[in-house]
């Protein structure tokens, strides 16, 4: 069957994309709501802060309790606590600092496993030959939500405060609906010999892939201003990186969905070590848009070349933990790298990012046979 008249795949990547728009919409409806009642958007990025911190701490224990429970029950009850919280804190937005940070606790942990649990449940919606596809189509796809988010929010917002806080909530209740019902492997508990292996090695390439693209995606996206500013242009110049970035991973992910095929994760590293080698090295405007290029364009086939290797590797009884593990340790890599743009000199930022891609890229090439060989055993 094509991917694209294959139905369950579309309501999967409609629920999926749904349970992703909340949070790219979060920190600018955190910062407009405080701002508005409070005078101040400083309490915003604590929210936003507290939230992100909640969505990590939850992703993996509340990954394990989908597990156990299946996806496709769990995450329906997972997003309505989620839009819940988000109700909750639009109608008690009035409410003093500690009452507002201590709301968003339930809506960061209930939606800190969403993304394993719909990754989980794609396994059983498409067969293992579209799956390469399948994945670099729904990064084109996020590509949208992530500039479609900040943007509904700044629309919504001109009919009211709590309306983007609203307009989350029914988000998630949409998402909700859409949760894939066909009952899978997935929604049996699998037998205890049916484990995560004890040797964290086993995944430790695959976890390398998901931080390094964290951590130097993170180096581009918060950076634009001065990484044009570093070439003498104006700040209006700023989202040409940005714009150069985006349209590169959409164009890479269209390259693999086309090929269909897994491709090998250390020729995507390698584009990742001379991308951010030539962002550090400050070669002017040729430099800098071909060093973004050279980074989008392998992002997209990195992420998906991960995500199927890591389906291969997981047991089926512990994908949803997994999945919540790899996209916690990539929200890691994002924090560092944005950490490393505001303390460090812009040129050493993007280092950080080229070690990470080659110890990744090392490690697949020093133990193949662990790294990918064994996978083939407990898929």
């Amino acid at each position: 069957m094509s991917l694209f008249t294959h139905r369950a795949y579309w309501r999967w990547s409609a629920g999926v994309q749904f349970a992703r728009l909340p949070a790219t919409m979060a920190p600018l409806a955190f910062t407009l709501l405080t701002t508005a009642t409070t005078g101040s958007y400083r309490l915003g990025g604590v929210l936003m802060s507290v939230y992100v911190v909640a969505e990590m701490a939850g992703a993996v224990p509340v990954g394990r309790l989908l597990d156990r429970v299946g996806p496709a029950r769990g995450l329906p009850v997972l997003l309505l606590l989620t839009g819940a919280g988000f109700a909750v804190l639009a109608l008690a937005a009035d409410a003093p600092a500690p009452v507002l940070v201590a709301l968003v606790l339930l809506p960061g942990a209930a939606a800190g496993a969403l993304s394993g649990g719909f990754r989980t449940l794609l396994a059983d919606t498409v067969d293992d030959d579209l799956l390469p596809r399948a994945i670099s189509v729904d990064a084109m796809l996020l590509e949208g939500v992530l500039i479609g988010g900040p943007a509904l929010v700044a629309l919504l917002d001109l009919a009211g405060t709590f309306v983007p806080l609203a307009a989350m909530a029914l988000a998630c209740v949409a998402a909700a609906v859409l949760v894939p019902r066909r009952a899978g492997a997935h929604d049996r508990v699998e037998s205890g010999d049916d484990v995560l292996p004890a040797r964290l090695v086993t995944y430790l390439p695959w976890l390398g892939c998901a931080f390094t693209v964290g951590l130097l995606l993170s180096t581009i996206e918060v950076a634009p201003l001065p990484l044009v500013q570093r070439l003498g242009a104006p700040e209006t110049a700023a989202p040409i990186v940005i714009a150069v970035l985006s349209g590169a991973s959409i164009a890479g992910s269209a390259l693999y969905a086309w090929r269909g095929k897994t491709g090998d994760a250390r020729w995507f590293l390698g584009g990742f070590v001379v991308g951010g080698l030539a962002l550090a090295a400050d070669l002017g405007w040729a430099g800098l848009l071909a060093s973004v290029a050279v980074i989008g364009a392998c992002t997209g086939p990195l992420v998906a070349t991960t995500s199927v290797n890591l389906q291969r590797l997981l047991p089926k009884n512990r994908r949803s933990a997994g999945f919540s593990l790899s996209f916690t340790v990539q929200a890691c890599g994002f924090g560092l790298g944005s950490l490393a743009v505001g303390v460090l000199p812009l040129w050493l930022a993007p280092l950080f990012g080229v070690f990470a891609a080659a110890i990744a890229g090392g490690m697949l090439v020093a133990k193949p046979a662990r790294a990918i060989g064994t996978m083939s055993v407990t898929s």
